[in-house]
């Protein structure tokens, strides 16, 4: 049996921008209770949410992009890029709903967005990820992603009490992709 098809498609009507904030709603969701049942941290999800899908400059283009991963006509993950400055973007909200994982939705998203990265002339890709989330720190590495020390310009800080900051970089783990020109 073949895997399922996947396709990426970007966000742009308002029907997408409905999914997505489903997906990453879930996702935020599912990462919070990661964070607060490992590690004791809690950050503003709505917040977080409001941000992605209302501030317009962030995850769209020109400088970024903003996919939903579609599985068997139906919508099951994102992920997104955003600019860190004009020679790094980031990943963020890289998600596939648990019944998917393994199919290779998360893989083809991932190669898409570092695909993206290169068009857009970003030099360096960079991720932030709790380390309790192993298994995707399997496919960035897989990618050619390293670990680094925490990089200044970290998206978690707008969205956590300043006196768990320091616990939050004892709890993920900062990686990087050295892009080779397009």
């Amino acid at each position: 049996m073949s895997p399922p098809a996947v396709t990426l498609h970007a966000v742009e009507t308002e029907d997408q921008r409905a999914h997505a904030r489903s997906l990453v709603t879930e996702y935020l969701q599912w990462v919070a209770d990661v964070a607060s049942a490992t590690y004791g941290l809690s950050f503003d999800i709505d917040a977080m949410v409001q941000s992605d899908l209302e501030d317009r400059t962030k995850f769209l283009a020109p400088t970024g992009r903003f996919y939903l991963v579609q599985v068997e006509n139906k919508y099951v993950g994102v992920g997104c890029l955003k600019r860190l400055d004009d020679q790094t973007a980031e990943l963020q909200r890289m998600y596939v709903q648990p019944h998917v994982r393994g199919a290779g939705a998360g893989r083809r998203l991932l190669q898409k967005l570092l695909e993206d990265a290169r068009t857009l002339g970003y030099a360096t890709v960079r991720l932030e990820s709790l380390k309790a989330l192993s298994m995707a720190h399997a496919l960035y590495r897989s990618e050619g992603f390293v670990d680094i020390d925490p990089y200044s310009e970290n998206s978690m800080k707008a969205y956590q009490a300043t006196a768990s900051l320091d616990a939050y970089g004892r709890s993920a783990v900062f990686m990087e992709l050295r892009l080779a020109p397009a």
